[in-house]
């Protein structure tokens, strides 16, 4: 896989979607299109960001992020310190759009 490669990311169940690079966290790549997946330490040890992928694969960039066996068996990932190694679904309910899209013209 391509150190820049780009993966294609839907949040569940709001259905918003962005675009998330390899080697860059979850969640600085949904601020980048402006959508907030809620944290606090962003070092993979508060577990404010916790969420589940329901599709896809990971990688979390540190060697022990806050997450028991069990989680990890149920899917549950840090976005804080998680990057993408494919398209992804993600659960995360507490997301959210930080601002507004332009509509489109017609």
């Amino acid at each position: 896989m391509r150190p820049d490669s780009v993966f294609a990311v839907v949040i569940e169940p709001q259905g918003l979607r962005f675009e998330a690079r390899n080697g860059i966290s979850l969640v600085a790549s949904a601020r980048e299109a402006g959508i907030v997946l809620p944290t606090s330490c962003r070092n993979g040890t508060c577990r404010a960001c916790l969420c589940r992928v329901l599709s896809g694969r990971v990688r979390h960039l540190i060697d022990w992020p806050g997450l028991s066996a069990e989680e990890k068996r149920e899917g549950c990932i840090l976005p804080c310190v998680a990057t993408p190694e494919s398209a992804l679904r993600i659960e995360a309910p507490k997301a959210f759009r930080s601002r507004v899209e332009p509509p489109l013209a017609t």
